[in-house]
């Protein structure tokens, strides 16, 4: 089974203003001029840790990882304004320039997925390759299924804690009724409401229980922003039209790519990975029969390791 590769430090850290008032924090780990990648995170709202630079080989890698618009590092931090799927879009055109490739291997898993899609499908012409972990199309029935009916009937226990903040008057329409407490002006308002929907997420990602993960996720910092951009973006469809990445797969006609998918994954089913591989030419589909959503259960680290492995060139 294959595992991680031993930690690494960033050669190179800094910070890219992208204009909006945005500056977004960036590493680039590896060695310099081997296959160049880009790390794209999950969320959104996730930020990057040192644990994704060792996905990728540094002696065959030239990896880029940065934190999207309002998150980890970057600043301003947790901030709605100007962070659109689109915004990311261009700005991964921005990194992508900054560091002086024409063509790179995207990687991105979950909301990084739904991202790697958009840049992919509309700058085709840069991506080498792609590998996408624990699919989220960002269609209206893939928010429903999180945040109406779906994942309340595998975790009706983690669901009811979930309404618990929400009178019955609003749930109907839980992301806009946590819309209204995550931009509150009060800021207990605003953290109560972080922490409970970033623990309904951190407590139904894994196929087993992970009272670590579940922690971090209930931690204030980490909740603010994944919960406020997360909301930010379901509420708003995340700027995507009705099933437009797996209608637009065809764009991807060309590019070689792996799925990495959990069996298990209740947030993202593996519908949705199933669809994708469909609609997409030449894609490689790995289910994984003994995963959820994360990157780091056994299954999904391996078949990871593997598709990067598969990518590196030399």
């Amino acid at each position: 089974m294959r595992t991680f590769y031993p930690p690494i430090e960033p050669y190179e850290t800094g910070m890219l203003d992208v204009g909006d008032g945005h500056s977004l924090y960036y590493e680039r780990s590896g060695t310099p001029g081997a296959t160049p990648a880009v790390f794209l995170h999950g969320g959104p709202g996730a930020g990057f840790s040192d644990a994704h630079r060792q996905l990728f080989d540094p002696a065959r890698y030239d990896v880029l990882l940065f934190d999207q618009r309002g998150c980890g590092r970057s600043l301003p931090y947790a901030t709605l304004e100007a962070n659109t799927t689109w915004h990311l879009v261009s700005d991964i055109e921005r990194m992508r320039e900054m560091a002086g490739v024409e063509k790179w291997l995207v990687f991105g898993g979950s909301w990084g997925s739904t991202l790697s899609l958009a840049y992919a499908e509309t700058h085709s012409e840069r991506v080498s390759a792609l590998i996408l972990r624990g699919i989220f199309p960002a269609t209206r029935s893939a928010v429903d299924w999180f945040y109406r009916f779906g994942v309340s009937e595998i975790f009706p226990d983690k669901w009811d804690a979930f309404l618990a903040l929400i009178p019955e008057t609003e749930q109907d329409d839980l992301v806009a009724a946590y819309h209204r407490r995550l931009t509150s002006d009060d800021r207990a308002t605003q953290l109560e409401a972080a922490k409970a929907w970033s623990i309904f997420e951190g407590e139904t990602i894994t196929l087993l229980p992970d009272p670590g993960l579940a922690a971090h996720f209930g931690s204030d910092d980490y909740a603010i922003a994944i919960a406020r951009i997360e909301n930010h973006y379901f509420r708003n469809d995340c700027w995507l039209e009705p099933d437009q990445l797996i209608r637009d797969a065809e764009k991807l006609s060309g590019i070689p790519g792996v799925i990495v998918h959990g069996r298990y994954d209740i947030p993202c089913p593996a519908r949705h990975a199933w669809d994708l591989h469909k609609a997409w030419a030449g894609s490689d589909l790995k289910i994984v029969p003994d995963a959820g959503h994360v990157f780091t259960e056994p299954g999904i680290l391996h078949e990871l390791i593997e598709a990067t492995d598969r990518f590196a060139a030399g």
